[in-house]
């Protein structure tokens, strides 16, 4: 692609597409494993996997076999028929999670959407509607009304309320507020294990125990959002395991299709008994393209051994991180866990993407000040360091340019 062509690029979506994204100036053509290649050749690590999407990194071999020969086959007929993918599929992710049922759609945000939908008609089959959620401060479940309704960040609610009503928001962590907003009713407690669009917090293990506690005392469900710290993010299956959190539903997507889109939300066995047909739909969900992706990467998790390897990988990058904050007082703080890490900075955490990016590297800013890295999963200790030595050339490069202030 000529220079020229890459301007064209950019041209043709500022007229044609809606503007609700503030791109980086970089045109990616093509990806191999844990690199991406720019429109001009240049080669970067990417840190960031398309946001937690491309789990098993870029062109992996495995994956791109399976979505070419389904596509061959037979790629999408409707949920009005059977198929022989998503039993398998469900089968796998109760396994994993303990979850019994499996609703599949076509992304996170839709996955939570189901979830609280399933938890209010679980209490309106119960006889006793509950209409309240509680959710906790520097939430992000997604774009679409509900998933934005339990979302805190007033950033994105304001301008699309009213959003539905009986949200009450708690601080992370606070074992007191939880218990004292959780009542009778309340139909469910939404909360991300590790807390991403938010910055990488991490709840505890105390906080999850609140939760079930809160949970035990008055009925309320409890829904984990796993959506990106899920699917062996943090070195296990699922993140709530290691807080405590025994969910009756969860939500899953990013990772799951590798690249594909697929949603799920994870259901126990005593709330799916309170669903009827035609309470919740969807077209392309669980299509056989979909089904086939997700099989593939669950495939390469579980069997393929990744997951020991994860959470290796993520002590070391721990150690890594802890000495790089120690020498630029540009960073205040490191969280993270396996392979989901933020850097708290003591500023606005934008000018480290284009720095980044100039040392080939691609890493995001989440929640204003956090720099945030989401490698794919397949990422080796090499490459990983490799990526780490290229960021802390970025933090140098923004404190040399007066980022300490």
């Amino acid at each position: 692609m000529m220079a020229t062509e890459i301007g064209g690029v950019q041209a043709l979506e500022a007229q044609f597409i809606l503007q609700l994204y503030r791109r980086s100036p970089v045109t990616f053509v093509r990806g191999q494993g844990v690199r991406l290649y720019d429109a001009e050749g240049r080669e970067y690590l990417d840190l960031l996997s398309g946001i937690g999407v491309s789990s098993l990194g870029h062109a992996h071999p495995a994956l791109t076999r399976a979505v070419a020969d389904q596509a061959r086959t037979l790629i999408h007929t409707s949920n009005l028929f059977f198929h022989p993918l998503q039993g398998q599929l469900a089968e796998r992710l109760a396994s994993l999670s303990g979850l019994s049922r499996a609703f599949f759609c076509n992304s996170g945000a839709e996955a939570v959407e189901a979830c609280l939908k399933f938890a209010r008609r679980y209490w309106y089959t119960r006889g006793e509607p509950r209409a309240e959620f509680v959710a906790l401060d520097e939430s992000f479940h997604g774009r679409t009304f509900g998933s934005l309704s339990v979302t805190s960040d007033e950033h994105y609610r304001t301008p699309f309320e009213p959003l539905l009503p009986r949200v009450r928001f708690v601080p992370a962590n606070d074992r007191d507020a939880l218990l004292a907003a959780v009542s009778a009713e309340t139909a469910a407690v939404i909360a991300e294990p590790i807390q991403g669009e938010g910055g990488i917090r991490l709840l505890t293990p105390g906080f999850g125990a609140a939760i079930m506690e809160a949970s035990r005392k008055t009925g309320a469900l409890v829904i984990a959002d796993e959506v990106q710290c899920g699917l062996g993010r943090t070195g296990v299956a699922f993140r709530s395991s290691a807080i405590g959190l025994t969910p009756h539903m969860m939500a899953l997507g990013k990772a799951l299709g590798g690249g594909v889109p697929i949603g799920a939300a994870l259901i126990s066995e005593d709330v799916a008994k309170a669903m009827s047909i035609g309470d919740h739909g969807s077209t392309y969900g669980g299509n056989l393209l979909a089904c086939r992706a997700a099989l593939c990467v669950l495939d390469e998790l579980i069997d393929g051994g990744l997951m020991p390897q994860i959470a290796r990988l993520g002590r070391h990058i721990e150690s890594r991180l802890k000495a790089i904050a120690a020498a630029h007082p540009i960073v205040k703080e490191v969280r993270g866990a396996g392979l989901i890490w933020g850097l708290d900075l003591v500023r606005d955490a934008t000018p480290i993407v284009p720095a980044a990016l100039s040392q080939g590297l691609v890493v995001n800013r989440t929640a204003g000040t956090v720099v945030r890295l989401l490698p794919p999963l397949v990422i080796t200790i090499d490459e990983m360091d490799d990526g780490l030595t290229r960021l802390d050339a970025a933090l140098g490069i923004v404190e040399a340019q007066g980022g300490q202030a």
